[in-house]
């Protein structure tokens, strides 16, 4: 976890309740400095891992996080063996990404799930449409006239600098359909925003009325979507619920395997 960790609640709170078929063994962040990663290790009895990613780059010469230069992810792949070194004594099965930022390729090690605020099924011409960080599928949903939106969790897959892989796993579940809220404004008005943004994002986002209305809305997500679906799929996943063949998924239900593309949950 990076941030505020109500993911990262909602899902231990859903496995005490459930008893579910998996063991929290260790809370992970890269952010100490702003994280509540410390609390909610302290709230649920949990040992604590951290490795800042901002004190890291700092350490090896770079005051800015990012992959975008060839020293930057020679960093990334740096701090990756370190965080690796420091969960080794865990054996960890699999890592669950309760609002994770960092890109990092641990996700090769062990399966990754992560919840998505956008729904991954949706694609063009075989490619997925919202795909993204943060608030960005939300904004694509509604410059694309989308009504509604919901969550995808996925296994995430591992970085290698091409773009777009972190979100390409396969969707093991979706939320059920939430309805986008435009405080008012209508398609063309929000389309013509867009269309009116400079080729170059300002430094510290658009804020303009689309983005926030974007943002409102994937904050919104996280009840009615993120809190439903990755509880649920976590607790499947470890209970070995759901199987990949030949690139195609399974679901197990009633002792008998169905080829699915996901998973609803209510």
């Amino acid at each position: 976890m990076s941030g505020s960790g109500s993911n990262a609640e909602k899902v231990l709170d859903f496995h005490k309740k459930a008893s579910g078929k998996w063991l929290p063994s260790v809370i992970i962040t890269d952010a100490p400095e702003k994280s509540r990663a410390a609390e909610i290790a302290t709230k649920y009895n949990l040992p604590l891992v951290e490795l800042s990613i901002r004190e890291f780059y700092r350490q090896h010469g770079e005051d800015k996080i990012s992959l975008a230069s060839e020293n930057g992810r020679h960093i990334r792949e740096l701090w990756t063996d370190a965080l690796r070194e420091k969960i080794a004594p865990f054996n960890i099965d699999f890592g669950i990404l309760a609002g994770f930022m960092p890109l990092s390729n641990i996700t090769g090690d062990f399966p990754c799930l992560n919840v998505h605020p956008g729904d991954l099924t949706v694609e063009h011409d075989g490619r997925r449409i919202f795909v993204g960080l943060h608030a960005v599928p939300t904004e694509l949903a509604i410059i694309n006239d989308f009504k509604t939106i919901r969550s995808s969790v996925i296994i995430a897959q591992p970085y290698t600098g091409k773009g777009g892989e972190m979100d390409s796993g396969p969707i093991l579940g979706i939320s059920p359909e939430m309805e986008l809220d435009l405080q008012g404004f209508n398609h063309a008005q929000l389309l013509d925003i867009y269309n009116k943004r400079p080729a170059r994002k300002p430094v510290g986002g658009w804020n303009d009325a689309l983005s926030q209305i974007a943002s409102a809305n994937q904050e919104r997500l996280k009840e009615k979507g993120d809190w439903i679906v990755f509880p649920q799929v976590v607790n499947d996943f470890a209970a070995g619920k759901f199987a990949l063949e030949d690139g195609k998924l399974y679901f197990k239900k009633e002792n008998e395997w169905m080829k699915v593309n996901t998973i609803e949950y209510r």
